[in-house]
């Protein structure tokens, strides 16, 4: 069989994973080990990991810490998305984003109803992109760190998915600061 010219091959990411949680540590974070094993499954590179508890300014130092780091090029947080009083993810990291990512939240929704019905209402999942980096701000359970990786970032961190794919656009993400 010959080679097909318009493969391309798989570029590994470095994807931190940021778990807020005033309860969980490394041992118990089930949710930060969902996302932390799929993404080294797919040939990606766990770049950092780390759990703060549900305060937004050690939130956004965490982020703004990995968005400063060469070596990451994708943050995932889990938890802290719901309404309570202490869920404070999207506060904390939505004042970051540069541009927002609309449709991550729309095509989350849209798979997490399949799964559990209306209770998706209950996650303010968001995306954007900040200094170049993705961001995305997952609920705090397995099976919806499962439904997102798994329906959407999967595909769209892998640069051989068509028709288009967030890594193709990545080295054009800063252009805005690149101008005179």
């Amino acid at each position: 069989m010959a080679d097909d010219p318009t493969a391309r091959r798989f570029i590994p990411l470095g994807i931190a994973v940021l778990t807020v949680s005033d309860t969980r540590r490394l041992e118990d974070d089930r949710s930060g080990d969902t996302l932390a094993g799929r993404l080294t499954e797919a040939g990606h590179r766990l770049a950092a990991r780390a759990i703060v508890p549900d305060d937004v300014g050690r939130i956004r130092a965490q982020v703004e810490a990995w968005l400063g780091d060469p070596a990451v090029d994708v943050v995932l947080t889990t938890g802290g998305t719901g309404f309570t009083g202490r869920d404070v993810t999207p506060e904390a990291l939505e004042p970051l984003f540069e541009k927002r990512m609309d449709g991550f939240s729309a095509v989350f929704h849209r798979i997490s109803y399949d799964k559990i019905g209306t209770s998706t209402l209950q996650s303010r999942a968001t995306a954007g992109v900040a200094k170049a980096t993705y961001i995305f701000v997952l609920p705090g359970s397995p099976g919806a760190c499962k439904d997102a990786w798994d329906g959407i970032l999967a595909q769209q961190l892998d640069y051989r998915h068509r028709p288009c794919n967030f890594v193709e656009i990545m080295p054009r993400l800063d252009e805005h600061l690149r101008r005179g």
